[in-house]
């Protein structure tokens, strides 16, 4: 599973917990720690340009961005899309 989404650049925050008899008394956190982590989804996408898939693990606030600005613009944008894709898709179009 990712750890930071390529997109959005999410990732996993520390949160702490109070427990009910501490919030009670003097609103000191409890000693455990957790972390909370993106809601990460496992997306293929599909890039018409490029005429080519990417499989890529992101977070929702990822898809909607890439629903927003579209596939390639929004790839680009966070470079998963290089310019050796591109000149291959060229290339490919050419031939």
């Amino acid at each position: 599973m990712a750890k930071v989404c390529p997109i959005s650049g999410k990732k996993s925050s520390p949160a702490g917990k109070y427990s009910n008899r501490t919030r009670a008394t003097q609103f000191n956190p409890t000693r455990t720690k957790r972390r909370q982590s993106p809601n990460f989804q496992k997306k293929r996408v599909f890039v018409p340009e490029l005429d080519k898939t990417f499989t890529l693990t992101i977070s929702t606030t990822g898809i909607k961005t890439i629903e927003k600005k579209g596939a390639f613009r929004a790839l680009r944008d966070a470079g998963i899309i290089t310019d050796n894709h591109i000149a291959r898709a060229a290339k490919k179009q050419a031939a």
